[in-house]
């Protein structure tokens, strides 16, 4: 019988789903093995040969250029800040010892004078006169004590009479005394050497006595008083040495420790010190500002680092140090890798930071450049800096 179209057709009908699912899982083969080899290149274009290290990995980025120093062994000190005024030894107003008119100037604000020199003369002819009255009396009467005693020896006298002369003559010798030295006394002179820091009166003015005259200070040496607190007394000695800088023109000077007060005082619980300053600048003053600081521990050998190596980093203080790169695969050439170390501080200055945990003597860290820097940056370490001619 002859066939119609329907059943000529139908077996093609069922051959067509099946050819559809073998070539989709051709196409399925096709694209995966598309994907295995742009894997595969991928890893090939990263160093070391591990996935992951496309364009945009740690190992493109150029190294950063790096300074390093090595943590050595040294010397460092806590030390205590104050600020003091700079003070004369010596301090005094020159009075007036006797009344009268200053008759003349022998000095001027900022002379050097020495110990016994004439500062100023007042008038004296009234105190002349009064030394000629008393030597005339004194002379009377030593005179009549001389005739008495002579006589005495006759018995010519009585015993009284020449006790009676012989304090006479005392007492007009003690007047003449008193005389001459408030004549002396209109010569006013420095009680001890130094410098006129200000002169009070003019030439022609009436003084009577304690008027004060001038104001002599002794600059040598200067002065400096402190007070620190009373925790730190037992660390502090006399004759200890102390750095002070200058306000005016930050110049560095030296003083020591010359007293401490043996008392602590109550309302600020601190105790004073006195510094000494033998030597100075030619500029330095009584009056001028300084900053002191004073030695209140030493560790002779402490591990250091440069100050600079130490940062602050996601509130962690930390340093960063040069180590080769971890990853074996990257090569004998690969860059070297910055490592970021945890350590705690102890003292610091001006130049260096104490590390008491987190690092070995010998260690290099970054000192320029870390501020840029996350673990396992490539690093490239700059060649260390030539010293100084002469240093």
């Amino acid at each position: 019988m002859p066939l119609t179209t329907s059943s000529r057709f139908r077996p093609v009908r069922r051959a067509l789903p099946l050819f559809l699912v073998c070539f989709s899982i051709l196409l399925l083969a096709a694209g995966c093995g598309s994907n295995g080899e742009a894997t595969a290149s991928r890893a090939k274009g990263k160093p070391g040969g591990k996935p992951g290290g496309g364009p945009r990995g740690r190992s493109s980025q150029p190294p950063v250029p790096v300074a390093v120093a090595p943590a050595v062994r040294g010397p460092i000190a806590s030390y205590f800040h104050a600020t003091a005024t700079l003070e004369a030894q010596k301090q005094a107003q020159v009075l007036a010892r006797v009344s009268g008119l200053v008759e003349k100037l022998r000095c001027e604000e900022g002379d050097e004078v020495q110990a016994g020199q004439v500062l100023l003369t007042i008038q004296n002819a009234e105190y002349r006169l009064k030394v000629q009255q008393a030597a005339a009396r004194t002379a009377n009467l030593k005179a009549k004590f001389d005739r008495l005693q002579a006589m005495l020896k006759e018995q010519l006298v009585t015993q009284e009479e020449f006790e009676a002369a012989r304090s006479d003559l005392k007492s007009a010798e003690a007047d003449e005394g008193l005389a001459r030295m408030n004549l002396s006394y209109t010569e006013v002179r420095a009680p001890f050497a130094g410098r006129i820091t200000e002169r009070l009166v003019d030439v022609g003015q009436n003084v009577s006595v304690g008027t004060p005259l001038l104001v002599l200070a002794d600059f040598h040496p200067l002065l400096a008083r402190v007070h620190v607190p009373s925790r730190e007394f037992n660390k502090l000695r006399r004759d200890q040495d102390v750095t002070l800088t200058l306000d005016s023109d930050h110049e560095v000077i030296q003083g020591r420790i010359k007293l401490i007060s043996p008392v602590i005082d109550p309302a600020t619980g601190t105790i004073k010190l006195t510094i000494e300053i033998p030597e100075y600048p030619a500029g330095t003053r009584p009056g001028d500002f300084a900053e002191v600081r004073i030695v209140t521990e030493l560790r002779p050998k402490a591990l250091l680092v440069p100050r600079a190596a130490v940062v602050t980093d996601q509130g962690e203080t930390v340093v960063y140090l040069v180590t080769d790169n971890p990853d074996s695969e990257a090569g004998p050439h690969a860059p070297r890798v910055a490592e970021r170390r945890v350590v705690t501080v102890g003292f610091t200055d001006d130049d260096h930071a104490e590390i008491l945990q987190g690092l070995q003597e010998g260690e290099e860290v970054v000192v320029r450049g870390q501020r840029s820097l996350k673990h396992g940056t490539p690093v490239k370490v700059l060649p260390a800096e030539p010293a100084a001619a002469g240093s």
